[in-house]
């Protein structure tokens, strides 16, 4: 079951999940979650004061049980000041989740922060050959 996630920042419009060193160690810290089967990712993209992100997860578990120990190492690790609790809907069919996908990519041009979902440096996303973070 896939499920589109937001997680939000506590202070909203200020810049602190995209400043170059939290970007890198944010989408290492989701990575490492992907890598250790906690989540898999589809697309996680970060904005400056949230991050979106399309997953399934293991069915012997609860989203709060994998978000909550990700959010306190990346607060204590980075300094974020998340809001308590995060948003999530299921994905009910392909068109769904191509709206999404469409939605979260477009989202840093839509703010006035990139040209093309393609310009957005601070992304996870599932291709073919794995994991890739970056452009493209």
């Amino acid at each position: 079951v896939l499920y589109f996630i937001t997680f939000n920042c506590a202070k909203r419009g200020q810049v602190q999940l995209t400043r170059p060193g939290t970007a890198a160690g944010l989408l290492e810290a989701a990575r490492f979650y992907h890598e250790q089967q906690k989540w898999h990712v589809t697309l996680l993209l970060l904005m400056p004061d949230h991050l979106h992100a399309l997953m399934s997860f293991p069915r012997d578990g609860s989203m709060s049980d994998v978000f909550k120990p990700w959010k306190r190492f990346t607060a204590r690790q980075f300094g974020i000041e998340w809001q308590d609790g995060f948003f999530d809907h299921r994905l009910r069919d392909a068109a769904e989740e191509h709206a999404k996908h469409h939605y979260v990519r477009h989202n840093p041009v839509r703010k006035g922060l990139c040209e093309s979902p393609e310009h957005w440096p601070h992304q996870l996303r599932w291709t073919s050959k794995g994991l890739a973070a970056g452009r493209g």
